[in-house]
């Protein structure tokens, strides 16, 4: 059984857009998404340099646009999951929940670039208030890491699983964190993002992205989608955008997405542009799955043979 899956804030590099607007049709779609949101996706994926890339509300809406274009690119169907090449399961880390819920059907590309603008702009505006940031720990054992996490204040905003915890606060918090790390922790290290996500400091952001979500009208989804909020497929495409909405301001459990994709039986997990974190995760978390990610075209024959090999129908 195959798993798609779409990378959060933090995988973007300076350029990963470039080779993918050569593909056929490509670079049009890229300009009506732009035109849709106001906001040069061409400039900021292929000339931008990381600090501007890094800005919250340029990022989330360029990764949703590369998981987009290069899944269809790959060719997957998802309009039903009988259908042949659908994935058995789709999910998203953090921002890329949107880029799975337009997988799955529940919304369209557009609106999906439509409700990540507003998102990113609303996390951008509360991520302002407070100079605050994000840290991945390696290693240690989370009965360990948590409680001292929250003993410094900070939140366990990501638990990744594979030994993988990310902590989100203040930076005179995650100062703290790098001075006195938890038992068995082997690095901590500063993500490229601009702001505590999954914490009490995305609050604010929540009241906007209710509001964006408003003008939705959700379908359910035609393919299994799986919310990071706690590892559950979820059935109704209403439910989907309530959980998107409250994301910002919850912890991820991609942990518990995991778990969910080895209990459905998967057996490959392909992480659409720009890939590698998540596949990461799951070499190290689900022994005997492959997996594939999408970082630039070379990579889509791979991908091919490995949707008609693992795919639902």
């Amino acid at each position: 059984m195959l798993v798609l899956v779409a990378p959060g804030q933090g995988a973007q590099t300076p350029g990963f857009l470039t080779p993918w607007l050569d593909l056929p049709g490509a670079a049009d779609r890229i300009a009506a998404w732009s035109d849709a949101i106001g906001l040069d996706l061409a400039h900021y994926g292929t000339k931008a340099d990381a600090d501007e890339i890094r800005d919250t509300a340029v990022a989330q809406p360029l990764l949703v646009a590369a998981g987009l274009l290069s899944a269809s690119a790959l060719g997957i169907e998802t309009s039903a999951a009988d259908a042949a090449g659908a994935p058995g399961a789709v999910a998203g880390h953090s921002v890329g929940e949107i880029t799975a819920a337009a997988f799955a059907r529940v919304i369209d590309d557009t609106a999906a670039l439509r409700l990540v603008r507003a998102r990113g702009l609303a996390m951008a505006e509360a991520a302002a208030v407070t100079e605050t940031g994000m840290s991945a720990l390696l290693g240690g054992d989370p009965e360990v890491t948590v409680p001292h996490l929250e003993k410094l204040g900070l939140t366990p905003a990501n638990v990744n699983g594979a030994g993988q915890i990310v902590a989100a606060g203040t930076m005179e918090q995650l100062a703290a964190l790098e001075a006195d790390k938890p038992e068995g922790v082997r690095k901590v290290v500063a993500l490229k993002v601009a702001g505590a996500f999954h914490t009490h400091h995305m609050a604010p952001a929540v009241a906007k992205l209710e509001e964006a979500a408003q003008g939705l009208d959700p379908a359910d989804p035609a393919v299994p989608y799986v919310s990071n909020k706690d590892g559950r497929t979820v059935a109704t495409g209403a439910e989907v955008v309530s959980r998107l909405v409250g994301q910002v301001a919850n912890p991820v459990r991609w942990d518990l997405c995991m778990e969910t994709f080895a209990e459905l039986g998967a057996t490959a997990l392909i992480e659409v542009c720009p890939g590698g974190t998540l596949t990461g995760l799951a070499k190290r978390a689900l022994k005997g799955v492959q997996t594939l990610a999408l970082k630039t075209p070379d990579d889509l024959d791979a991908a091919r043979t490995l949707v008609a090999e693992h795919s639902a129908a």
